[in-house]
């Protein structure tokens, strides 16, 4: 079993993935760009209305080759005062909710996209809710981590992406981070007393079918045994440029529903943590007429029990069996 490991002559770096981008989309720096409420499985085993707030802010110093957040960021940093501004319009707006995500497209913790000097006044209008997560690349998870949090009563989370144990495709994937930057950040935290999530990516590119669900169970393994509480695992879209380039090499093809079927029964069995499946846009990634809606069913019903349901039989199962080429007991045979 051989991977998709062909990018001797790709020198994969910021260079090389912005000039790959399409134009951003307008943005108001007083607005968020979306918000909505959707349920999701506490901690505590309880199904809750979670409300997540898409912050509008300055782009992400990281440019991670799989991502397109930058679709809906500024290129200067947002005025003092912009960011409550924007909660404040959409809690204006939004149902009520006991949990509350703020991701702002890159790290909440970088100064440049949420300035300091407005955690007092985010923290003040966060006061309802009883959770709050936020996102952050794990190089920047230090004190101000900290400060924010005390300036909360409401229990602090924070989300870090891991994307990939893979340590060649990590480092393909330009996100500037090793599996021990990943795993002091997330020591830090938990020191401190902040619950952590991690974003770990389905089939990133340079990886087969089969290595793409394997490489992901690793890292839902990796991640919970380091004590990440909660897993997302996110099968790799395209649409940034950059992977619709590599998709014309050969070396990258969004995986199929099947694989996150499989890759979120497997972390939900090992019965550590949480795992959720991103199930947005999830029409893309099933194209079988007979059974896309009910395998999208099955997913969202698995998200919000945290108990494997009865599987999908399907005609398509056989073809997408064959594309993964791959038994689960050949696992072993992978390095």
């Amino acid at each position: 079993m051989h991977s998709m490991n062909k990018t001797t002559d790709i020198q994969i770096d910021d260079r090389w993935i912005l000039t790959r981008r399409s134009a951003k989309n307008p943005v108001n720096p007083w607005r968020p760009y979306t918000y909505l409420v959707e349920k999701e499985r506490t901690k505590d085993g309880v199904a809750e209305n979670v409300a997540t707030i898409f912050l509008t802010n300055r782009e992400c110093p990281f440019h991670c080759l799989m991502c397109d957040l930058w679709k809906n960021t500024t290129d200067c940093r947002v005025p003092d005062g912009a960011i409550p501004a924007q909660i404040q319009w959409a809690l204006d707006r939004l149902s009520p909710a006991p949990n509350l995500k703020l991701y702002n497209s890159g790290s909440f913790f970088d100064a440049q996209a949420i300035p300091p000097t407005d955690f007092q006044q985010i923290a003040k209008l966060l006061d309802p809710f009883r959770t709050v997560i936020v996102e952050s690349h794990p190089r920047l998870v230090n004190d101000r981590c900290l400060a924010f949090r005390d300036s909360l009563k409401s229990r602090l989370h924070v989300a870090l992406g891991l994307e990939t144990v893979h340590s060649d495709v990590l480092r393909k994937l330009n996100k500037r981070m090793t599996l021990k930057d990943f795993e002091r950040a997330t020591n830090y935290l938990i020191q401190n007393k902040i619950l952590v999530r991690a974003f770990i990516l389905l089939r990133p590119p340079f990886l087969t079918e089969a290595e793409g669900v394997i490489w992901a169970k690793r890292s839902i393994d990796f991640a919970f045994n380091i004590g990440v509480e909660c897993c997302v695992v996110i099968p790799t879209r395209g649409g940034n440029g950059a992977l619709e380039r590599l998709r014309e090499q050969g070396l990258f093809h969004s995986p199929t529903i099947q694989s996150l079927e499989e890759v979120l029964e497997y972390g939900i069995q090992l019965n550590y943590g949480r795992v959720f499946a991103d199930l947005w846009d999830m029409e893309k990634f099933s194209h079988c007429k007979i059974c896309s809606s009910q395998r999208i069913q099955r997913l969202r019903h698995m998200n919000m029990t945290q108990v494997k349901a009865a599987p999908i039989q399907c005609p398509c199962d056989k073809k997408s069996a064959k594309s993964i080429g791959l038994d689960i007991k050949q696992e072993v045979y992978l390095r």
